[in-house]
């Protein structure tokens, strides 16, 4: 990839983040009054490590 083209996608994303910024900023204040729910992080979490752990005991 050449220099010019690092910079304009690097362009493309900061604008890209600015874009998003009203979205993301909304998502941030609604998710620090939800109240907290690990369980739901937890449980899917566990069971992706389990099934990797099951992957690589099987080869």
């Amino acid at each position: 990839m050449s220099s010019m083209e690092m910079v304009i996608l690097g362009a493309m994303t900061i604008l890209l983040l600015f874009w998003l910024r009203p979205g993301i900023k909304a998502a941030v204040a609604r998710g620090k009054q939800a109240p907290a729910d690990w369980r739901s992080l937890f449980l899917p979490l566990g069971l992706v490590v389990m099934f990797v752990i099951f992957l690589i005991a099987m080869v």
